[in-house]
């Protein structure tokens, strides 16, 4: 196997509490099989913070109000829980960054599977789906963007990101039906 689809945050407690997130759950719900019959590797990636606050960063505000949010981010709550069928075969990883590299054993993972060309989905656009492209790019791995599988509190940053700034990375970006496991050569 040498691609992997990279799916993040799309868990129970971001889902249930942001609206554009659902939104990415139906075109992801279909593309998933079809992902796994053409030999994809599936990792997915779900955000969680230590119950007891172990790993906020100090002065992020951000980070602060995810943990205070409770169960929506605290590891191990139904809130973190993934909102897309998982099977015994895909990749389970927590995260407790933006990146679904930073900090996790994802890299290690991908390169024991001989993975080097990842599609990457996920919420938001601008936050985990930006940060976690320009890593896996920056590891020189592949990288396809999956427009419809991927979304944004923000619509118009969404666009932007995936009008301007994805390709100008030479990143691909293509709807998940569309996408069949491969990277175009450039």
């Amino acid at each position: 196997m040498t691609t992997a689809l990279i799916i993040g945050d799309i868990q129970r407690g971001i889902t249930g509490s942001y609206p554009f997130a659902r939104q990415v759950v139906p075109p992801l719900t279909e593309l998933i099989p079809r992902a796994r019959e053409a030999g994809a590797l599936i990792a997915f990636v779900h955000f969680a913070l230590r119950g007891n606050g172990a790993d906020l960063p100090p002065g992020n505000a951000l980070f602060r109000a995810f943990y205070e949010a409770g169960d929506t981010f605290h590891e191990g709550s139904a809130g973190t829980g993934i909102a897309l069928p998982v099977t015994d075969e895909d990749v389970v990883v927590v995260k407790r960054r933006a990146s679904a590299f930073a900090g996790t054993d994802l890299d290690l993972v991908l390169r024991a599977g001989g993975v080097t060309t990842v599609a990457i989905a996920g919420v938001a656009t601008s936050a985990m789906v930006a940060a976690t492209c320009y890593d896996a790019a920056d590891r020189d791995y592949r990288v396809t963007v999956l427009r419809d599988g991927c979304a944004d509190g923000d619509v118009a940053m969404h666009d932007f990101f995936m009008d301007a700034v994805f390709p100008s990375r030479g990143f691909e970006v293509v709807a998940c039906a569309d996408w069949h496991g491969e990277h175009a050569e450039p």
